[in-house]
């Protein structure tokens, strides 16, 4: 047995055995990290505070300060819930957690459309899979993400996130594998992850996003757009510890005749999410290091 194979073992048997405990009981180890990641070892913390006084300038110090102890217990939060699907029955998820506007997907594929979820490191994202079992059993429900550097900790972290059967797309492979499906004469609902800062060599696009000219990304349109798929925003609102509502909501193109309407109309949605609820987006991310024309 070599070395990653006794790794990968040990890291899924701790994860198993930390699932079996109470959710409520978990988040008191996330309270304790959440401690030692913001007080302790101050993690990223110069990162969150620049991102924070760029989105929102008008804010008193106090108060984005407030956000920031609040983002890190989410953070904190992320882990632990994320943890818990190594161990979680559907009829547990069901409870905490509200799907609406699914039926928006349902029809698109009733109709012989594929569909791009669009969606941002906001809510709790690791747990938007869960709506993989409300999906048409016809259509390939997938997401596209980008492996780990750490390939034992990928694979842990794929099977978390295949729990309720979604099929997980590596970055560099998401357009053949979409390709695919289509020439085969399915439909794929897929989710893209879309506020991510582009690679160096792909700062092609900007735009205004939380008052700040930002790169964004247009896979997700570029292909959409191609395989003519209907685009949906997923907005995973958080509604008290544990608990979120997710809401799917058909995307309407922004009609200004610039470039990607429907990834813009995407962080036009997602910026109003974060202005309702500023801790539950991922400030820790250094989003804003570029500017325009470098």
């Amino acid at each position: 047995m070599n070395k990653d194979r006794i790794k990968y073992k040990m890291m899924s048997g701790l994860l198993k055995g930390a699932a079996h405990l109470p959710l409520g009981l978990m988040y008191g180890f996330s309270d304790v990290a959440r401690f030692i990641l913001h007080r302790v070892i101050g993690y990223r913390v110069k990162v969150v505070r620049k991102n924070l006084k760029l989105a929102f300038p008008d804010k008193t110090e106090k108060e984005r300060r407030q956000i920031e102890s609040d983002f890190y217990r989410h953070l904190c939060d992320i882990f632990i819930e994320a943890a818990k699907l190594a161990h979680v029955s559907d009829a547990e998820m069901a409870r905490r957690v509200t799907v609406e506007g699914i039926e928006y997907v349902n029809d698109a594929v009733a109709r012989g459309k594929s569909v791009v979820l669009m969606l941002g490191h906001y809510g709790n994202w690791e747990w938007v899979t869960y709506s993989a079992t409300q999906m048409p059993p016809e259509a390939i429900t997938s997401e596209i993400y980008r492996p780990l550097t750490d390939e034992v900790m990928d694979r842990v972290m794929l099977d978390l996130r295949t729990r309720f059967g979604t099929e997980n797309i590596p970055n560099t492979n998401a357009i053949r594998r979409l390709l695919e499906i289509h020439r085969d004469g399915r439909r794929f609902v897929c989710g893209f992850i879309s506020d991510q800062r582009p690679l160096y060599a792909h700062l092609k696009h900007w735009t205004k996003f939380l008052g700040v000219d930002t790169a964004y990304m247009n896979g997700g349109e570029t292909l959409g757009a191609k395989l003519g798929c209907e685009f949906i925003y997923v907005e995973m609102r958080p509604e008290q510890r544990g608990h979120y509502r997710m809401i799917f909501s058909p995307l309407k193109p922004l009609d200004d005749g610039e470039e990607n309407p429907y990834t813009r109309a995407f962080l036009k949605a997602l910026e109003g999410s974060i202005r309702k609820n500023p801790p539950y987006w991922l400030w820790s991310h250094n989003r804003w290091r570029d500017t325009p024309g470098i």
